[in-house]
């Protein structure tokens, strides 16, 4: 049976309740798939220009939506890959 919050979760706890049903969607070898899967290089450093321009409070309206979307996706990948990770320690012992 479903649970009702009644206080207010923490973005990563709704994003990690809203994808524990996208996990039970994996196999072995689709978990893998995803643990492999790398950034690719001209956006990493797209990512790590702006982080730093972050830092140092130049960021434009712009570029903090664009690099706020990237942080937002960087969660959702690691949560899906959290989830592979356990998938993998539970159903594949190799």
């Amino acid at each position: 049976m479903s649970q009702i919050h009644a206080a207010p979760m923490p973005p990563q706890a709704v994003l990690d309740l809203m994808l524990d049903p996208v996990s039970r969607c994996f196999d072995a070898e689709s978990a893998r798939k995803l643990l492999d899967l790398r950034l690719d290089p001209a956006v990493q450093e797209r990512v790590s220009e702006l982080a730093s321009k972050a830092n140092e409070g130049q960021l434009t309206d712009a570029e903090r939506t664009e690099y706020e979307a990237y942080i937002n996706t960087d969660d959702f990948i690691s949560i899906l890959k959290l989830k592979a990770r356990r998938y993998l320690s539970a159903h594949d012992p190799s």
